[in-house]
């Protein structure tokens, strides 16, 4: 994996995490101090300029109350993983809201596949 692709990594790992925080009501510093750390290692994590190591991401998902898989899958761009992250976001759904999602994406990818 080349330095390109670390940051891309880190920066969406960060971004999944600070987005797992933001769903749990929690602050930068309330998970600084469950992790027992400053608050800088939870911004510089968030940010992406730090990859947390894989105690620190199971630890991160027991806060959150996920599995580390969702941090991952929330990072990774991989079909099968992003294919995953919206069968979950659209099973708490009633099927009436599923399929305006579904009819969204369907008008946003054709939209984006003629640009």
């Amino acid at each position: 994996m080349n330095k390109t692709e670390q940051k891309r990594l880190a920066g969406s790992i960060g971004r999944a995490i600070a987005k797992q925080r933001v769903r749990s009501q929690l602050t930068q510093e309330e998970v600084a101090e469950r992790l027992g750390v400053g608050n800088e290692a939870v911004s510089r994590i968030e940010r992406g300029r730090v990859i947390p190591n894989i105690v620190r991401l199971i630890e991160l998902a027991e806060i959150f109350n996920c599995e580390a898989a969702e941090l991952f899958g929330q990072a990774s761009f991989h079909i099968d993983d992003q294919t995953s992250r919206l069968k979950h976001l659209l099973e708490p759904l009633n099927p009436n809201d599923r399929m305006l999602v579904i009819n969204i994406v369907e008008n946003l990818t054709s939209r984006l596949q003629k640009g």
